[in-house]
């Protein structure tokens, strides 16, 4: 496959990017495009107090600042609003304060559901996002619905992140009116991070607001140039901020967790067997040394999530799985710990005794560091073909370096250093890593690291590794262009045999890998069939260190958007893979496969009652329980529905099946059901219920499988949340297997294991 030329025209393309993106910015040029600039904003001082009742009704708010929303950024390119919203803005020595007005042709098609905080985003929503330091590359982000439920992120520039994990403590009231609806927000300064000065600041901001219908119109305060990659660089800039108060910056959490988990001795017959309560009383402290740098520590936190991980279908994969992140501990302060490699994964630690955390900006150097004790230490085994989980004897001690500086004008250098240390045990990693904006819209990044690995010599020899320490590097390059209508990448990774990063997600090594990618968009007009289309190519290589393939692939590509916010992908891939049966063989030789393959992917939201999506694939794929060539099917429906406003039901089902010369190997089925009460905006009750049954063809495998495997987990919340910190979780779940084994001896479907707990937290700031 000519992966190569095609490199070769890409790096091209991306040289020339720069003259690119000076002309598409010429053509931009017009009414409603990039001549247009985005208004200040001169916020003053609040006049009298103000209530969070969602009533604009205090005198002050007829001083405060009154600011539209004029411009639609999609689908439309900064045409006329389809709806008129008006903000009024104020602010105190304790708060930010501000009120929406948001006009409805047809109040009785808002879209509003009551709802944990950071789940409705299809709702109709304002909002805003701040930039305090107005620095362009970092921006605290704020949503409400019209019933007052809180949506809150911290948005990174460069690394085009939006962290909804972050959960400020803040207040808002909504009210559906016979206008449209009323939205009232107070925000503290001790909520937010800003310089510390007495003289009047400079924020950016952007005031904005979602209007789902047909299509989701998406309104802002000020124009928004396609080609220009950046948002941040395109905000109001808002003047006035003086004599803030961030308060004492400190917040208290303790916490009382209280566990009983019951087991079967002599599953699956045996009675249960009622464990002993663990009673976990601990306390988590949050410290803003400076505006801008936070101090957090945890004494016998609570590390525990009552979130339950999407379970995913482990079959016919060769890598580890990744489950994100859900623990707040690890969780605020995350992008301060972005890399271009993920070298820092905090899922890691697994059972920590103790954590401490410090993170923030100060001018333009950007701080992050952690350091935990883990009761638990389980390292990923990377190789070029797969990897596998290994699990060290003892505790272990991890700690993570990050630091960033800004260069310029949206350029940044870093540095990093990630450790852990155990009993015989150590993985060391460090490097450095670059962000470069060469123009609006071009920019190339770069990261080299290198690390040093020690094993302890029992697991050495178990897992077939030498037993001295050894060291290995990481390259990655990319350069990456993105304007209005282009969008184009080229990305280089070579990552060595012995390269560890035992602290992240990193489950492929030995390799040297070539990816590039050139798509086109195609931009709807008002009243056309589409909001938008792309097309596009992606080609890529992968081989190991001693040049032989691993894998090569070409792909055709196609999207759109349009009408009853639909969205269709589809895709066609030409791959040709090596496989090796044992990934960890000193000698790497292996089956090469030829394979073709097709999938798509849909979502229509024709309400805001329902949401419905269909996603699938069919084509030639490696059965790698087998090392041969089979075909694979796959489907996956998902539905959400919105019941009222109280009752939120999801239901997603994935379905896989493997077949060889017309008999099916296995046939893979996992059902998830998610349903949640909403209470209040405050509290909710939610079950979730995941069944995997995974049947497999005896005579198709060559060696001993179970012909059927059940597993089923349920889980039963009740929460009530005063603020993220301050909260209450009473819950039960519980853990069911069964299964036939080759002898055809059928155990059924039983449960094995039950947990019940009770969390407590209670946020104090003095």
């Amino acid at each position: 496959m000519a992966t190569r030329p095609l490199s070769v025209f890409l790096l091209s393309f991306l040289l020339a990017a720069p003259a690119l993106s000076g002309r598409a910015a010429a053509q931009a040029d017009g009414p409603g495009r990039s001549t247009l600039s985005a208004p200040p904003i001169a916020l003053p001082r609040s006049t009298g107090p103000i209530q969070v009742d969602g009533v604009l009704d205090e005198p002050a708010w007829r001083e405060a600042v009154r600011v539209l929303l004029p411009f639609e950024w999609f689908p439309g390119d900064n045409t006329p609003a389809p709806v008129e919203t008006e903000v009024f803005l104020a602010y105190d020595e304790e708060n930010l304060f501000l009120g929406f007005r948001a006009l409805d042709p047809d109040p009785s098609r808002i879209r509003a559901n009551l709802a944990d905080r950071d789940t409705p985003f299809q709702d109709d929503a304002v909002g805003f996002m701040v930039d305090p330091f107005n620095d362009e590359r970092r921006g605290f982000q704020f949503r409400i619905n019209p019933l007052g439920v809180q949506m809150d992120a911290i948005f990174s520039e460069n690394e085009g992140y939006e962290d909804f994990s972050w959960d400020a403590i803040w207040d808002s009231e909504g009210r559906i009116t016979g206008e449209g609806y009323v939205v009232e927000v107070a925000v503290p300064f001790k909520s937010l991070r800003f310089p510390r000065s007495a003289n009047p600041q400079t924020w950016g901001i952007v005031l904005l607001r979602d209007y789902p219908r047909e299509v989701r119109h998406r309104m802002r305060s000020h124009p928004t140039d396609r080609n220009r990659a950046c948002l941040l660089c395109q905000m109001n800039k808002m003047t006035g901020v003086q004599g803030a108060d961030p308060g004492r910056n400190v917040e208290l959490t303790p916490t009382l967790t209280a566990v009983r988990t019951d087991g079967r001795p002599q599953w699956p017959s045996g009675s249960w067997d009622a464990g002993e309560p663990e009673y976990e009383p601990g306390v988590t402290a949050r410290w803003s040394m400076t505006p801008n740098l936070v101090f957090n520590g945890a004494l016998n936190p609570d590390f525990s999530q009552v979130e339950a991980d999407v379970a995913q279908l482990d079959v016919n994969t060769r890598f580890a799985l990744f489950y994100p992140e859900r623990r707040p501990f690890f969780l605020e302060g995350a992008d301060f710990f972005l890399t271009p490699l993920n070298v820092i994964f905090t899922r890691t630690v697994a059972d920590p005794e103790a954590g401490a955390k410090l993170t923030g900006k100060e001018g333009p150097h950007a701080l992050g560091f952690f350091l935990t004790k883990d009761r638990v230490n389980t390292v990923i085994l990377p190789a070029n073909q797969g990897s596998r989980t290994g699990l060290l004897e003892g505790e272990v001690t991890g700690g993570v370096f990050r630091y960033r500086r800004d260069v310029g004008s949206g350029s940044t250098v870093g540095a990093l250093v990630t450790a852990r240390e155990g009993e015989g045990y150590s993985n060391w990693v460090y490097g450095a890593d670059l962000f470069w904006r060469l123009s609006p819209t071009y920019v190339l990044q770069a990261q080299y690291l290198r690390s040093s690995t020690d094993y302890p010599d029992a697991f050495a020899l178990l897992h077939g590794h030498r037993i001295e320490a050894f060291d290995g590097d990481a390259l990655l390059l990319e350069g990456r262009h993105q304007s209005r209508d282009w969008f184009a990448s080229l990305t280089l990774n070579r990552t060595g045999d012995d390269f560890r990063a035992d602290a992240g997600y990193l489950p492929r090594v030995d390799l040297a890998s070539y990816q590039g990618t050139l798509a086109r968009t195609f931009w709807g007009e008002a009243r056309d069939w589409y909001s938008f289309l792309h097309l596009g190519l992606k080609a890529g290589r992968i081989e190991d260190l001693d040049g032989s393939l691993s894998e090569q692939e070409a792909e055709l590509f196609a999207g759109y958007s349009g009408p009853l916010q639909s969205q269709v992908n589809a895709y066609l891939t030409f791959r040709d893979e090596v496989f090796v049966e044992d990934p960890f063989a000193q000698v790497k030789e292996g089956e090469t496969f030829h394979l073709v393959g097709a999938g798509f992917g849909s979502e229509i939201r024709p309400s805001g009652v329902a949401t419905l999506s269909l996603s699938g694939s069919v084509g030639e794929a490696v059965d790698y329980a087998n090392a041969r060539e089979g075909v694979l099917y796959t489907l996956r429906p998902q539905a959400e529905l919105k019941l009222g406003r109280h009752l939120n039901l999801q239901l997603q089902h994935a379905y896989q099946r493997m077949q060889y010369e017309g008999a099916w190997t296995y046939i893979a089925n996992l059902s998830q059901l998610r349903a949640v009460y909403n209470l209040n905006v405050r509290s909710f009750v939610r079950a979730v219920v995941q069944f995997q049954d995974v049947d497999r063809q005896l005579d198709e495998y060559l060696y001993r499988v179970n012909p059927e495997n059940q597993t089923l987990f349920t889980q039963l919340l009740f929460s009530y949340k005063v603020n993220p910190q301050t909260v209450l979780f009473l819950g039960y779940s519980d853990n069911s297997l069964g299964y036939l084994d080759a002898e055809r001896i059928r155990t059924e479907l039983t449960p094995r294991s039950r947990t019940f707990f009770l969390k407590l937290g209670w946020a104090w700031r003095p």
